[in-house]
């Protein structure tokens, strides 16, 4: 949207309705008499007044502010006029925040009873002295939270979220100073998953490869604690853990020379004991987890054993290190139509790997393979590799060949939309397993909330909060397999509507192809096609509303990958 000059923006904000001193209808008066004085009468006529009656300063989760942001981000008025800054927010940081986003956008923050005019000289000043206080504001949270972390570090306690294999978490009392008991968590150690830990250590020492110690790991079909195959990830995170290592003189002297925050002496490193570290990484909503360098690092001898000693530990550090440069990076540009539709008669996803070569048609060359059969070096899955290029086009023509006979293709969704699943008991006890996982994790979340109060004042009340969006997270998961399970028993019924639908889109398809961008043809791709699974050769595509026995593409434009 351009840019429109002839308009200022009013907020307004009331914690409680009242009708007298400053409510919300005095305060836009207040505000519009300003206007007319220093922009003139059609400005106050034309002002864009955003009200919030009976919201808390105290955060912006507020929705007449979240209007008037999403108007100011599309240059919708000039100015933002408030009576007093309070009405904006109580927050230091929060009020920082605004000011600078508001001076990126070139809209000018004017406050009547504190004088506070962006545009002018002394309100630019007022601005820098608020981000100084914000910065002090910060600065003392973060120091206070560390503080606390030394204090925790010294007793050697498990904070919570994901318990590491080879331990369970359990809980203890421990008597405070006065007097009250409270309840803490320790590491206890599981003798089967440390020998897979210790196996885990010796397998990457053996390969110096995360690649080939995830290999042998599924060749052996050895799984996590929650069931799953391992991967170069999981492997790497148990590989960097310190949680792991024996507090022997040899750890001591590791994090001495990378400068870590020890919160104790040389004698607690008695080569028995596992280490804890705390501010381990960085994270924020939004964005992934970054890790923090040792020197940042608060470490702390536990209360739990170590499983690796020092010297292995510290070789498998120095080698990740070393084979960083190595690490496989997944390439920015993706060519291919069929990620995340194509799978594997294994039953895992294919995804594309893309080589350096170029096509006729000057497209980078790029070939689908088997997850399973990569990761496992063709122990688990034999299936051959298909031209990536050859088998998108391919299936291109042949959805768009479908749109050329309405009546065929509406016969054949027809025929098989009131698809149900074989095995319809398998698929309650499925749902009924998924629905009790729901009802445990809801019940952890509940328990969760109410120790939040207990850790309201210390930093473990951060850790709480972060298993807490875990639990959500894992919730979201189940509810999608639930519904989909769902969906399944009921079985694919796509009313006539739908159908008329998927053909008027064939036919737009059809004859916009070529114009169509990347992502267009993706979006319309998924739009039709349920999935498509390789045989090796042949590519079955499975519509919506179709069985899996369905509409397929028989191609024998395969290879084999060295």
């Amino acid at each position: 949207m351009s840019k429109n000059q002839d308009a200022v923006a009013i907020y307004s904000r009331k914690s409680r309705f009242t009708g007298k001193g400053e409510s919300i209808g005095n305060q836009v008066e207040l505000c519009r008499t300003y206007i007319r004085t220093a922009f003139g009468e059609s400005y106050a006529g034309k002002s864009i007044v955003f009200e919030d009656e009976g919201f808390s300063g105290g955060n912006l989760n507020r929705p007449g502010f979240q209007q008037m942001m999403k108007a100011a981000r599309e240059h919708q008025f000039k100015a933002v006029v408030v009576y007093r800054l309070d009405r904006i927010s109580r927050s230091i940081s929060d009020f920082s925040s605004l000011i600078e986003e508001l001076g990126r956008l070139e809209i000018d923050f004017i406050s009547i009873r504190e004088s506070f005019d962006t545009s002018s000289p002394m309100g630019r000043a007022m601005m820098y002295i608020a981000s100084v206080f914000s910065q002090l504001e910060r600065e003392t949270i973060a120091e206070r939270i560390r503080d606390n972390m030394h204090e925790l570090a010294k007793t050697g306690r498990w904070l919570g979220g994901t318990t590491p294999t080879g331990y369970t978490s359990e809980a203890v009392n421990s008597v405070t100073i006065n007097g009250k008991s409270r309840r803490t968590c320790r590491l206890r150690l599981i003798p089967e998953e440390a020998r897979l830990i210790r196996s885990i250590y010796d397998l990457y020492l053996q390969t110096d490869s995360l690649t080939q110690t995830e290999s042998e790991l599924l060749r052996q079909q050895i799984k996590t604690k929650t069931g799953r195959s391992f991967t170069r990830f999981s492997i790497k995170g148990i590989l960097q853990n310190p949680v792991y290592l024996i507090a022997d003189p040899d750890a001591y002297q590791y994090f001495v020379q990378r400068e870590a925050d020890l919160s104790c002496g040389p004698e607690e490193f008695d080569g028995t004991r596992g280490i804890l570290a705390y501010h381990r990484t960085d994270q924020e909503k939004g964005r992934a987890t970054v890790f923090l360098p040792i020197c940042q690092w608060i470490v702390a001898v536990g209360e739990h054993p170590g499983i690796i000693p020092a010297k292995t530990w510290i070789r498998v550090q120095e080698s990740l290190e070393r084979n960083k440069s190595k690490a496989y990076r997944r390439p920015r540009g993706n060519e291919a139509l069929l990620t995340g539709l194509l799978w594997c008669c294994c039953g895992s996803r294919m995804y594309p790997k893309i080589s350096k070569r170029t096509a006729q048609d000057g497209k980078l060359v790029y070939r689908y393979v088997c997850k399973t059969k990569e990761h496992s070096r063709r122990s688990l899955c034999r299936q051959r590799n298909i031209p990536g290029n050859s088998l998108d086009a391919a299936v291109i023509e042949q959805v768009k060949l479908l749109s050329t006979d309405s009546r065929a293709f509406l016969t054949l969704l027809e025929k098989n939309k009131r698809f149900r699943p074989a095995n319809q008991e398998e698929t309650g006890e499925k749902l009924a397993e998924l629905r009790h996982k729901q009802a445990e994790t809801e019940q952890k979340i509940h328990t969760l909330v109410d120790s939040l109060a207990e850790f309201s004042d210390s930093a473990a009340a951060v850790h709480v909060k972060k298993h807490m969006e875990a639990l959500h997270a894992q919730m979201s998961d189940l509810q999608s397999r639930i519904t989909a399970l769902e969906e399944l028993s009921s079985g694919h019924e796509l009313p006539e509507s739908e159908l008329e639908r998927m053909c008027r889109l064939l036919r737009v398809f059809r004859n916009n192809m070529d114009e169509m961008t990347l992502e267009q043809k993706r979006s319309t791709l998924r739009t039709v096609v349920r999935k498509v699974v390789w045989d090796g050769q042949t590519a079955h595509v499975m519509l919506f509303g179709t069985e899996d026995t369905g509409h397929h593409i028989k191609t024998l434009l395969c290879e084999d990958s060295k």
